[in-house]
């Protein structure tokens, strides 16, 4: 599974710190940006630490070709973020909440969007862990 925002430093990070938590090791989780940033999100792992997530020692990367032909799923978060779909991979983009467009900012803002994002995690780690009937 790969997680993909611009930077790699707030909304990836967090859907990554999540399903990992939440999948523990069944599920191999990655993050990654499509123009990666310095650092992670000082107010992103503030609000990850408060549901016992820390994502603190990440740091931003840049999107490998071929992690992307390699896993199943890639999820991109936001709408700056695109990757070019490969065949056989299954591709979503959730466009996540943003609560900075109706004025909320600061750590506020950050748990509104962790609080999307976890929802939107448990959703997808249900459905991988629910087997297709044949």
């Amino acid at each position: 599974m790969l997680f993909v925002c611009v930077k790699n430093g707030g909304k990836s990070q967090m859907a990554a710190g999540l399903m990992r938590q939440l999948a523990a090791d069944t599920i191999e989780v990655h993050s990654a940006g499509t123009k990666p940033g310095a650092a992670v999100n000082a107010l992103s792992a503030q609000s990850l630490l408060e549901v016992g997530v820390d994502i603190t020692g990440q740091t931003p990367k840049a999107i490998d070709p071929a992690l992307v032909r390699d896993v199943d799923v890639v999820v991109t978060l936001g709408r700056e973020a695109h990757v070019e779909p490969v065949d056989g991979t299954r591709f979503e983009n959730w466009d996540t909440d943003e609560p900075s467009e109706r004025g909320i900012d600061g750590i506020d803002r950050m748990r509104l969007v962790r609080d999307d994002i976890a929802t939107r995690v448990r959703r997808l780690a249900d459905q991988l862990h629910t087997p297709n009937p044949e």
